[in-house]
């Protein structure tokens, strides 16, 4: 099966401080499936390392006040081509991220307050037809099968 799945998730080093966030379990795939390394920020142009952003509603903002809604749209987009053009109808991302969060997001006010919605690239992924789970959630995928 052919997954998109967080660059980050996967060692690239993409996130907005420059870091990665290895995670055992979706590393584990790499020997069952065909995994897509995406990241909807770099994709959509956004350099690393960068501001942190939150999203807002239909926008996100950097912790500088600047909107970076269109850059996100974009790598969302981008994503999304890739999902079509490799015919992943899965995605694994970075949970809580403003591009990839599944389900739960940060507010946009940078205090670490979460609530529920979803990340621009992961809502993208959404609407063209694309599963989205958040990286937690593979040990249970690959014990239903799923995975």
């Amino acid at each position: 099966m052919t997954l998109l799945v967080s660059a980050c998730l996967l060692g690239v080093g993409c996130r907005y401080d420059g870091e990665n966030k290895p995670n055992d379990a979706v590393l584990a795939l790499l020997g069952r499936h065909t995994l897509i390394p995406v990241c909807g920020e770099v994709m959509g142009g956004l350099p690393t390392p960068r501001v942190p952003s939150e999203r807002r509603g239909d926008s996100v903002f950097n912790a500088e006040g600047a909107d970076v809604t269109a850059e996100y749209r974009r790598g969302a987009a981008e994503v999304a081509r890739l999902a079509h053009l490799y015919g992943a109808k899965i995605a694994i991302l970075k949970e809580r991220s403003p591009a990839c969060g599944s389900g739960q997001i940060y507010d946009g006010t940078f205090t670490h307050t979460l609530t529920e919605g979803w990340g621009v690239t992961a809502e993208a992924l959404r609407q063209h037809g694309v599963a989205v789970y958040g990286e937690s959630q593979v040990p249970r995928l690959v014990e239903q099968g799923i995975l």
